[in-house]
């Protein structure tokens, strides 16, 4: 099994915010996060950016 690290890109820098993720669901512009080890988390006003499966890493950004 192979999980996927999630960063948002903040003032220009990537910062990791979740490890291990095993879940990511979109609903507008919230994202909810579920870990290997922790339940959902939501991050609020923002979209994906970018995508990178062989990587295992999702960007996300801010809106506005």
């Amino acid at each position: 099994m192979c999980q996927i690290s999630v960063y948002v890109e903040k003032d220009g820098v990537e910062e990791l915010r979740f490890d291990d993720v095993t879940n990511l669901s979109v609903d507008g512009t919230d994202i909810k996060v579920s870990t290997l080890f922790e339940g959902a988390t939501e991050v609020n006003d923002v979209f994906i950016s970018s995508i990178d499966f062989m990587g295992g890493k999702v960007l996300l950004q801010r809106n506005g």
